[in-house]
């Protein structure tokens, strides 16, 4: 004879075993108050007895929270679990919303035919929040997000006027010590090979180039200023091109590492001893900057507590998501190594 399946107790269920009416077990299941100590306790212990888990999709209609965050980055998958910054940044976010008890949701918004989807899931009945990574010009994506009453951090300042919390490295600081560095070191003809235009950490860490020539007494020269767009491809091919310009430079600062991955390679190719001909300083202080030939000297930035500072930012604003908190800044220092 076959046992019938057992089936999940119920709410009911759990306020006859405790002694008590529907209502007080359901305000002690869902953490409310106006319950006796005598009255938690027995529906504490009738919860226990009986195995019962409370329905995720009821529970949210009653507490009118999901415990799920949003994390969206505006990147191809290839580019997402291809880069260091990205694999560090999602695991402080899980990290920090592990320790608060929240579920993560990743999503891709790269591509604009599925913006119109993504936007209509980014609802209170789906998620609590919504962290967003690597928007690109005026995205008008966090705005329209906030519209829906969801509360939305992004990581990197967001260009334009965008009134949403934000968190971000102090790209323009880093940016100035890679040149002041370069400058003590006797460098004379300092190169940069400057991210995708479209970016804020791009356009930032330019700027900080500019400033730190500025601070230095030099004048900006076009012909030592090429880009990427953060991949080592395409920092390999700008410093080509900066070689075919200006043969003599005897320095570079790159804006991230992985493009001065490709620059170092680059230089190899043409012949040239680093650091004794060309110096080079990158951005980010990623895994891979103490492995390349040789060690690279890097400004250091933390994804991991980049990560964790949304989390902090979005849960602290939860509770009055009209209200954008304001943009938080981290600093960044030279981690100096064997390429300069």
């Amino acid at each position: 004879m076959t046992r019938p399946p057992r089936t999940r107790p119920t709410l009911e269920e759990v306020a006859a075993r405790a002694g008590v009416g529907r209502g007080t077990a359901s305000r002690v299941i869902n953490g409310g108050d106006k319950v006796s100590a005598r009255a938690r306790q027995a529906v504490e212990e009738a919860i226990e007895e009986l195995g019962y888990v409370p329905n995720a999709a009821a529970r949210a209609l009653v507490t009118r929270r999901t415990n799920t965050v949003a994390l969206v980055i505006a990147e191809s998958e290839e580019r997402v679990f291809g880069e260091p910054f990205f694999a560090g940044t999602i695991r402080g976010i899980g990290t920090a919303l592990n320790e608060a008890d929240r579920q993560l949701v990743l999503l891709f918004a790269q591509a604009s035919a599925r913006r119109g989807d993504l936007e209509q899931y980014l609802t209170r009945q789906h998620v609590d929040g919504v962290l967003l990574l690597s928007l690109h010009d005026d995205d008008e994506l966090p705005d329209r997000i906030r519209a829906h009453g969801l509360p939305v951090v992004v990581g990197g300042r967001p260009s334009g006027g965008s009134a949403v919390g934000y968190v971000d490295v102090d790209n323009v600081q880093g940016a100035e010590l890679a040149v002041a560095h370069l400058v003590e070191r006797g460098r004379q003809r300092i190169a940069t090979i400057a991210g995708p235009a479209d970016m804020v950490a791009g356009s930032s860490r330019l700027q900080g180039y500019v400033e730190g020539l500025a601070a230095a007494d030099r004048t900006l020269d076009e012909r030592l200023v090429a880009r990427g767009d953060f991949g080592q491809a395409s920092g390999e091919q700008a410093m080509h091109a900066l070689l075919d310009r200006v043969p003599d430079l005897d320095a570079v600062f790159c804006a991230n590492d992985l493009m001065a991955a490709g620059a170092l390679r680059a230089l190899s190719d043409a012949g040239r001893r680093v650091p004794e001909d060309v110096a080079v300083v990158g951005f980010e202080d990623a895994p891979i900057a103490a492995s390349t030939t040789p060690p690279l000297t890097t400004v250091h930035q933390s994804p991991e507590d980049m990560g964790r500072a949304m989390v902090e930012m979005l849960l602290a604003s939860s509770t009055v998501p009209a209200e954008a908190p304001a943009g938080r800044m981290l600093s960044t220092h030279l981690v100096v190594r064997a390429t300069t």
